[in-house]
């Protein structure tokens, strides 16, 4: 079942695939979704966050042509907050007769298109909780831990820069990392808006265990957010809503599972959209509340 663009509001961001659990039901009732659907509010496409399957327009401002140089002190505090953590070696502490556990994965790559935020989100809460800053070298990314290091190299001109993983985002289908202003200056994206790039994952950690949820819509209008979640839930358990506070105001995001590992996540999100028609974002579900962020 197709949704349109119009049928769910996508949240106000400027930017810019899963095992199935074994816990789902799947008993269908795609009639009812249809028509239940059909009576939920018309809102206008102002956010990346929902189900739409036609290209969602940037709103992002316009940069001026020549941007202000970042601030000194602020400049320094980038440099410091991308430091990379050292790692020890691999099983150095194993016992003799029990097996190491299982190395991260080497190596981590995914390539696809970043997009870059600033204002109006600067000094607003990230999703891991610190206030953002658009000057110093971080990024939001939907799954990848918080504090993760990576590499973001722009393919067009092989520049590239390291980031520490802070918010969450970008929540428009085709982008993969949402960079600060100023790691987007570093590797010359500014202007362009977004831009093909390669994300290396640096440092000991494993992108890819821990839990995570897929996200199917998102609306300004709460009601319309527990309509959809109960005509899933006919379906699919659990299914949950969690709220956003964004720059443009309040939004509540449709989310369905609680899944162990991005693997199975990610075969999830392929059958809600077969099934159910839906464009979902896999992401992954934090420890504690969220700091604020989490477009």
């Amino acid at each position: 079942m197709n949704r349109s663009p119009e049928t769910f509001t996508l949240d106000s961001r400027k930017r810019v695939s899963q095992r199935q659990p074994g816990g789902l039901n799947h008993s269908r009732a795609p009639a009812l979704l249809l028509c239940a659907l059909s009576t939920l509010g018309v809102l206008s496409v102002s956010s990346p966050g929902c189900a739409s399957r036609k290209p969602i327009a940037d709103r992002r401002q316009r940069p001026p042509a020549q941007p202000s140089e970042t601030p000194a002190d602020t400049a320094e505090s980038a440099k410091r907050a991308t430091g990379i953590p050292e790692v020890p070696a691999p099983g150095a502490t194993a016992k003799r007769n029990r097996p190491a556990p299982a190395p991260a994965p080497s190596g981590y790559t995914e390539e696809g298109n970043a997009s870059w935020y600033g204002v109006p989100f600067h000094g607003r809460h990230a999703s891991n909780g610190e206030i953002y800053d658009m000057y110093k070298l971080t990024a939001a990314h939907r799954t990848l831990p918080f504090e993760t290091m990576v590499r973001v190299t722009n393919l067009n001109n092989g520049k590239s820069t390291v980031v520490r993983i802070t918010d969450r985002g970008p929540f428009v289908d085709n982008r993969i990392i949402d960079l600060s202003l100023a790691a987007a200056r570093e590797v010359d994206s500014v202007d362009a808006g977004v831009v093909p790039v390669r994300v290396e994952v640096l440092g000991g950690v494993d992108p890819i265990a821990g839990f995570f949820t897929v996200q199917v819509g998102a609306f300004r209008d709460r009601g319309n957010a527990e309509r959809l979640r109960d005509l899933l839930s006919a379906s699919y358990s659990p299914i949950f809503i969690q709220q956003y506070d964004s720059p443009d105001g309040m939004f509540y995001r449709v989310r369905v599972g609680r899944i162990s590992g991005e693997d199975a996540a990610r075969q999830l999100g392929e059958q809600l959209h077969d099934r159910e028609g839906f464009t979902p974002f896999v992401t992954r579900l934090d420890e504690g509340p969220p700091g604020g962020g989490n477009r």
